[in-house]
């Protein structure tokens, strides 16, 4: 079968010369806001970082594919205290270009994986921490695997990785402690009658080190990294996260920065800065906008929509996908509201995405005419 995928080197690299009239995209690569209120009827660039043609690339891939895997996967815990063995990381059977070729049969032309979720294990040799692969019963480095089975089947990588880590913590107060209430905590300054306690999540700026060196790593080990995602970044603050996107941006400029602020809208307090709109679990309602005024510029934000084909982000013995209607429903919902969906297949502990899910992707195909 013939596909049409962008391939990682290209990806953002040349300009596009479509047009798309439900945003009013140029052939020179200009935007004009749609009529409204909130909308001047102007052709601009807007003031984001990447261009909209660099935008509008990433969203004609549409459909990717989350891969939720980890430490995680082995304890069927979605959010590992830290405190377990890495050799309970002990997959069998793993095969990440089964991964791949999956999605790319799927129709999906990206993929991102978690590269280090809450537990703080780490799915690459990371030096600067044992908590990784390298320690693990099975010592594959994953991320080298995915990024090499993206470029070998034509699709292409993205990485996730959590501002949380139950391991290497460095003094930092993690969304998961006891007493921390809400994620809706994250970035909050603390009232003043409450500033002797410690009810705000924060990293510490030897954690912020930390972090700063391994995304390097992901950033500078394995090639273009089409799409970064950052999970939790509220808990970051407004200070560490904005030389973070820089660092990001400097150190990979065509790759697109995801900054997740949640399931309703863009929280600027939580998120900012970022390339992209992120809606967990959620689609884009009618009328939602693309186009932001922050920090007094306007700016094209592209809706990611990141959403799970079962009741869990991580492979767990008794999750299985849900109904074929629920995901035509998903699917045409964000072709709908213009949003590429990046959906959530977990791989088993086995190592292997589930014959199930494969099945209910390729009867989704079907459904929807990918």
């Amino acid at each position: 079968m013939a596909h049409d995928f962008l391939t990682r080197r290209n990806f953002l690299a040349t300009t596009a010369s479509t047009t798309v009239a439900a945003y009013g995209i140029s052939a020179a690569g200009t935007v004009a806001y749609a009529a409204s209120a909130s909308a001047p009827s102007v052709v601009e660039q807007g003031s984001q970082r990447l261009s909209i043609a660099q935008l509008q690339k990433w969203e004609s891939l549409r459909y990717g594919m989350f891969l939720h895997y980890g430490l995680a996967t082995f304890v069927e815990n979605e959010y590992p205290s830290g405190k377990e063995s890495a050799k309970l990381y002990a997959p069998d059977k793993l095969d990440v270009d089964q991964w791949v070729s999956v999605a790319r049969d799927a129709g999906m032309k990206y993929v991102v994986l978690t590269a280090k979720h809450v537990a703080g294990h780490c799915l690459w040799p990371s030096k600067h921490t044992d908590y990784t692969v390298a320690n693990s019963t099975d010592k594959t480095n994953v991320v080298e695997k995915l990024c090499q089975a993206c470029e070998k089947k034509g699709l292409l990588p993205g990485l996730y990785y959590n501002s949380s880590s139950n391991y290497d913590r460095y003094g930092s107060r993690m969304l998961f402690d006891e007493g921390v209430k809400s994620w809706g905590e994250m970035s909050n300054i603390p009232k003043p009658s409450e500033r002797l306690n410690p009810v705000t999540p924060f990293t510490s700026s030897l954690y912020q080190t930390l972090m700063t060196a391994q995304i390097t790593e992901l950033l500078t080990q394995f090639g273009p990294i089409a799409e970064m995602w950052i999970d939790m970044p509220g808990i970051l603050g407004r200070g560490y996260r904005t030389f973070l996107y820089h660092e990001m941006a400097e150190l990979q400029p065509e790759t697109v920065i995801m900054m997740n602020s949640g399931s309703s809208d863009f929280s600027e307090n939580r998120a900012w800065p970022s390339d992209l709109i992120s809606l967990e679990g959620n689609t884009p309602p009618k009328g939602f906008l693309k186009w932001r005024m922050i920090r007094g510029k306007k700016r094209y934000m592209p809706v990611e929509v990141c959403h799970k084909i079962g009741e869990k982000w991580f492979w767990f013995s008794d999750d299985a996908p849900c109904s074929d209607e629920a995901l035509v429903k998903l699917y045409t919902s964000c072709r709908a509201g213009g949003a590429n969906l990046l959906l959530n297949v977990p791989p088993d502990n086995h190592g292997l995405i589930p014959k199930e899910s494969v099945e209910s992707l390729m009867r989704l195909r079907k459904n929807v005419g990918i």
